[in-house]
């Protein structure tokens, strides 16, 4: 069984091996990751690398099958670099202890008994949300008294339109008069509303 020539370089997350294994069968192909070794296999021909220097991720670890040569892509479990492809070093995942048991404290019991904001923001919402003029006359400003008198004014007669057209301009928008017959004879006054003055705007 013949080995094979291969090169490998790194980065801090990655090592990358080169397998020169010219006109390989993708389908005869095969690689085998463990954590501290990988085996390369092409029918009688075969690479062996363990102990491999650093500890690798198994399933995040890849390979790419090209004409010349096969990558061979080991996703390393501590970032760090390892200056060579095998050597003994310790196992980092042994090293690790198994995490213990969070004990239950006052805060994990709060969050566990913490409420339904969502919900309750949803009521606060729902008493909070404005009456529509139909539920309630004396909402709306000044959108809902311009809705009410379009209305007046497209559902009214000739008369009427003129009245009210000629009422609030030369009223300066203070009086609203739906009566023709009375405002035909003279211009309307301005009223302005008790408290303030009436100025009018010079160019």
């Amino acid at each position: 069984m013949s080995s094979l020539r291969h090169e490998f370089y790194e980065t801090d997350e990655r090592l990358t091996i080169s397998v020169f294994d010219k006109g390989a069968d993708p389908a005869q192909v095969s690689v085998k990751f463990q954590p501290r070794s990988l085996i390369y296999q092409n029918g009688e021909k075969q690479l062996v690398l363990e102990p491999l220097k650093g500890t690798i991720d198994p399933e995040k670890s890849e390979y790419t099958v090209g004409k010349v040569k096969i990558e061979i892509r080991l996703h390393k479990i501590v970032l760090g670099r390892w200056g060579a492809l095998v050597g003994d070093s310790p196992d980092v995942l042994a090293n690790i202890p198994a995490p213990a048991a969070p004990t239950p404290t006052a805060a994990t019991t709060k969050a566990r008994e913490r409420k339904n904001w969502d919900g309750i923001t949803n009521t606060i919402l729902e008493k909070d949300k404005p009456l529509t003029s139909d539920e309630d006359p004396n909402v709306g400003g000044d959108a809902t008294v311009n809705e009410f008198f379009q209305k007046i004014f497209s559902d009214s007669d000739e008369d009427t339109k003129r009245a009210m057209l000629k009422s609030y301009v030369e009223s300066g928008g203070t009086t609203l008069s739906t009566n023709w017959e009375e405002v035909k004879k003279a211009p309307v006054e301005v009223k302005p509303p008790e408290g303030s003055e009436w100025k009018k705007w010079a160019a």
